[in-house]
């Protein structure tokens, strides 16, 4: 019903611009006809009248009645037109007709040549007898520049009236087709443009339902065939979406479960009683560990909750950045002993502080950490290294690991883009960490080749001085 609205619109908007266009069009040309008519007819008969006065003058005479009669029945026009002679009381005396005079039928022209300075009087109307006609006064004036008489040349104009109706009907009937024209071009045009546009609502609605297979085939290299492109380019990153947000779920999912296991299975062993010592302490030691695991996993998605909706704040001071890199690196310390990695660490002598988050900071340095050595096999280097350059502090954890493919690159610091889905973790740590960084006004980067390693480079401004 939409799409028929937008034609139906289409065809009304254009047809009343059209249509409003081409009758004021016939309308002007009509009348620019009628005139152009009416004023060729009235300049032939004022021509005959002019003609008549000159006679009158060369032939000096003063008898007009028996002038008139000799000038109409000599009068060579009898076919095209009537000419009358007026006398000077106003009634016709003699008609080149024939016919006795009419002096009931109107001669409103007579009454304006007399009331002209040129003494020249045109009327156009109908005669008692319904016929239309065009009539053209001229006043004869004696030698002595008195009015002796007049005459009258009267055409009918009903031909002219019927050609110029056919001009009309011919300028109408070519507005229809223009109409007709248009009606069918718009209807062709927006027939191609419908059409898409029905396809791809019929496509985006697959979309919406949760089939992102769905494509649209693109026919014209348009903006139309720019809106396929787009539509087909967002299902391909919804599908994506929706594969990495249901490995999300699964990894989140499976991520709950193991502590969760560990956490029960020891409870129950505690339970139990009748044990040693050392193994009610290696089952505490489980049980704490394991809730602490759980506890950071449900705060990174309390985390990524907050940055989803935009309610991440941080709690800005001036720290010590070095201080805090040491802390997260100690945390690991063990850890890279058990693992039997090499956690390296070269810590300069001094750094300028720095505005930020200690919490946020630290939780970054620790996700980065955290993967580093995920990555990395048993006997590889985790290196940590920083340096103030250029009003940035750049913080670089680099190591010897895995590596990430080339394809997977682009996408590690997305949300629920994991690139390895056989180590554990969210998907998330990255996405936190990056907007963390934006959030201070920094960046992360991070540079990889496959089989080689990873290096993660951490910048923020330092704490600009402020002079007393």
């Amino acid at each position: 019903m939409a799409v028929r609205g937008i034609t139906r619109r289409w065809i009304i908007n254009s047809l009343t611009v059209i249509v409003l266009f081409l009758t004021a069009l016939v309308v002007i040309l009509s009348f620019t006809v009628q005139q152009y008519v009416y004023s060729t007819i009235q300049s032939q008969l004022k021509g005959r009248s002019e003609e008549a006065v000159n006679i009158f003058v060369e032939q000096a005479v003063q008898d007009f009645s028996s002038n008139a009669r000799s000038y109409i029945e000599n009068f060579t026009a009898k076919n095209e037109m009537e000419v009358m002679a007026i006398n000077i009381s106003g009634n016709v005396f003699i008609t080149s007709t024939g016919f006795a005079p009419d002096n009931s039928q109107p001669m409103p022209d007579y009454q304006y040549a007399l009331r002209d300075e040129s003494g020249t009087g045109v009327w156009t109307g109908r005669l008692t007898t319904g016929e239309k006609v065009m009539a053209v006064t001229k006043l004869i004036e004696s030698a002595s520049g008195g009015v002796i008489g007049a005459l009258r040349y009267v055409v009918s104009i009903e031909k002219a009236d019927h050609q110029i109706l056919m001009i009309v009907g011919i300028l109408t009937g070519g507005s229809l087709l223009i109409i007709a024209f248009i009606v069918f071009s718009n209807l062709y045009f927006m027939k191609s443009i419908v059409t898409p546009i029905r396809q791809i609502g019929a496509t985006a609605k697959r979309i919406a339902q949760g089939d992102f297979n769905a494509r649209i085939k693109k026919t014209n290299h348009d903006e139309i065939g720019q809106l396929c492109d787009t539509i087909n380019d967002m299902a391909v990153e919804l599908g994506a979406a929706e594969k990495m947000k249901n490995e999300f779920i699964s990894s989140v999912s499976h991520e709950l479960r193991t502590p969760l296991t560990a956490i029960k299975g020891w409870a129950e062993t505690l339970q139990g009683g009748g044990m040693d010592p050392g193994t009610y302490d290696k089952g505490m030691n489980v049980i704490i560990r394991e809730s602490e695991r759980l506890s950071g996993l449900v705060e990174e998605l309390l985390d990524f909750s907050r940055m989803q909706n935009g309610r991440m704040t941080l709690m800005m001071e001036k720290i010590d950045l070095l201080a805090e890199l040491g802390e997260a690196v100690y945390m690991f310390t063990d850890r890279a002993a058990a693992e039997h990695k090499y956690l390296l660490y070269e810590e300069p002598t001094m750094l300028s502080p720095v505005l930020g988050d200690v919490n946020r900071l630290r939780q970054v340095f620790v996700n980065i950490i955290d993967n580093a050595l995920k990555y990395t096999g048993e006997g590889g280097t985790v290196e940590i290294t920083a340096k103030e350059q250029d009003g940035y502090i750049r913080v670089v954890i680099s190591d010897n690991g895995c590596g990430i493919p080339a394809e997977h690159l682009p996408n590690v610091k997305k949300k629920f883009y994991k690139a390895n889905q056989t180590v554990r973790g969210s998907g998330i740590g990255l996405a936190l960490a990056d907007e963390i960084m934006k959030l201070h006004g920094g960046q992360l980067d991070i540079e990889s080749q496959e089989n080689v390693g990873t290096a993660v480079t951490i910048t923020i401004p330092v704490l600009a001085e402020t002079k007393p």
